[in-house]
């Protein structure tokens, strides 16, 4: 969970005003993200702190007082809460997060699944929560591994 707070009277001055629901970027049914991608949410004022209420399914990274990108972390519904320079919600908007859009298949073996993302050329595997643990946590150790191979390399 990611907030966003200013420290200059110039930038509390702009926060102070009364804050609406979401720009056009929203519907009323909410803000739908694929898993494992991110939207820009817009507010059509600024605001101070912005939380998802379930980390596990979304996460929130604040671009600037009126702009926050929303990654899709898991399948689930969650809320986004925006508040405004004195605490009081301004925002509190529905998050959804569905599968992958676009060329992905899930192969069944009995009750276990596995998901693939393809192109025209190959299919590879897509760990995706609902997959059997065995390749799941086989791609998942891999890539964690790849990624810690990645992080000495580059000296973190």
């Amino acid at each position: 969970m990611k907030s966003l707070f200013f420290s200059n009277a110039a930038a509390l001055a702009v926060l102070a005003c009364a804050c609406g629901p979401l720009a056009s970027s929203a519907n009323a049914a909410g803000v739908s993200v694929p898993l494992d991608e991110v939207r820009v949410i817009s507010f059509k004022t600024p605001v101070k702190t912005v939380f998802v209420g379930n980390p596990v399914i979304a996460d929130v990274t604040v671009i600037d007082a009126q702009h926050v990108f929303v990654l899709g972390k898991t399948f689930g519904t969650t809320n986004l809460v925006a508040l405004d320079d004195q605490g009081n919600q301004k925002v509190n908007e529905q998050i959804s997060v569905f599968g992958r859009p676009g060329s992905s298949v899930t192969v069944h073996r009995g009750a276990a699944q596995l998901t693939m993302t393809c192109t025209a050329s190959q299919c590879v595997a897509a760990p995706t929560p609902g997959d059997d643990a065995m390749p799941f946590d086989s791609v998942t150790g891999q890539i964690d591994k790849r990624q810690t191979m990645s992080m000495k390399a580059a000296g973190n």
